[in-house]
């Protein structure tokens, strides 16, 4: 009690003022710290997670191994938004268009990784909605019955044992944008139903639901392709990505019909 108590105290007590000094070295500090900050470019937020996955900065790490990073999206645009990272530094700042067009060999190791991590994305989009889906009935059904039996099957067994349910693979979708918002070669994988409070203008949705967004099964593209060049992309009309409404250029009114696609959505 006595430790608790000393230890109460000193968590609360005042630090003591430190003694007035020349302002000058206070100065030059403050304006080292501007130039530092000035320095940094967003842009090369991903760096953190590529170098030193390990310390799994801000919880965002899924996976990773010696040639990739999987992280969780820090301004997720959708339920389930991941990111693969690509961890070589000679391929870091390389346009993913031309260097997936150009390098067939790394085109198939990045398909070969995305469609297992498509399957994660699709696992977790059932974790998420699996109970309000009428289409996934069956599947949660034979689930809890399977859970609850005597002697459940492990994890690798369950799938054969389980009617197939709603199909969530294909609410998945993979690929590149025509201009990354961030320097580091990272790939995509994203629910489509685009259910996000970050997702906040225009450029946000047309984004992943226009040609902007290059999908993993358009690539490679031809040399001189006009996609490698999509034009004033930000005023290209929004279109609903569940029922094809045109929106034109009114965010607000599509953010709202958005939130009731949702709702439709997941009861499917």
């Amino acid at each position: 009690m006595t430790y608790n108590a000393v230890t109460e105290l000193m968590t609360h007590a005042k630090k003591p003022k430190p003694a007035p000094t020349d302002s000058a070295p206070t100065d030059t500090m403050n304006t080292v710290k501007r130039a530092a900050k000035k320095a940094w470019d967003r842009r090369d937020g991903l760096i953190a997670y590529i170098e030193q996955p390990e310390k799994n900065p801000e919880g965002k790490v899924v996976e990773y191994d010696d040639d990739f990073v999987v992280i969780n999206d820090k301004y997720s645009k959708a339920s389930v938004h991941l990111l693969l990272l690509p961890r070589d530094p000679a391929i870091y700042h390389q346009h993913p268009l031309e260097l997936l067009s150009s390098n067939p060999q790394f085109l198939e190791k990045i398909r070969t990784r995305v469609e297992r991590l498509k399957q994660l994305a699709a696992s977790e989009l059932r974790r998420q909605y699996g109970a309000s889906s009428a289409s996934d009935a069956p599947y949660q059904s034979a689930l809890e019955e399977l859970m609850s039996s005597a002697d459940p099957p492990p994890p690798d067994e369950r799938a054969a044992l389980l009617p197939p349910g709603r199909d969530w693979l294909s609410e998945i979708k993979a690929g590149v944008h025509t201009h990354p918002s961030m320097n580091h070669m990272h790939v995509h994988i994203i629910s489509r139903e685009m259910n996000s409070p970050w997702l906040k203008h225009k450029k946000h949705y047309l984004s992943f639901n226009s040609s902007f967004f290059v999908g993993l099964d358009e690539l490679p593209l031809e040399k001189g392709s006009p996609r490698f060049h999509p034009g004033d992309w930000p005023k290209w009309d929004m279109v609903c990505w569940r029922c094809g409404r045109n929106f034109e250029n009114k965010f607000a009114a599509l953010k709202n019909h958005l939130g009731n696609e949702f709702e439709k959505w997941k009861k499917e």
